[in-house]
């Protein structure tokens, strides 16, 4: 079962993007978007990214929307 995460975030020009993560299996695919009329398109995502990705998992794991072997096999996709 794949899931999807989402926020928002501002870049160093003071642009608002808009982030969302698939996660599926063994794949986790980073999109972003600007403004409401443009398509999303995929990027290579920063430390920063990664951190967020892993505490709104982390928030998932009490409610149980995520399994901890889920939470696991997301954090051991992280580079470096």
């Amino acid at each position: 079962m794949g899931m999807i995460f989402g926020w928002w975030t501002k870049d160093d020009d003071g642009k608002k993007w808009q982030i969302s993560v698939r996660f599926h299996g063994q794949n986790v695919t980073f999109c972003r978007k600007h403004g409401h009329h443009t398509s999303w398109e995929d990027f290579v995502p920063a430390g920063s990214d990664w951190d967020k990705l892993l505490s709104e998992a982390e928030r998932r794991l009490p409610r149980r929307l995520m399994s901890q072997k889920q939470f696991d096999r997301l954090k051991a996709q992280r580079p470096g």
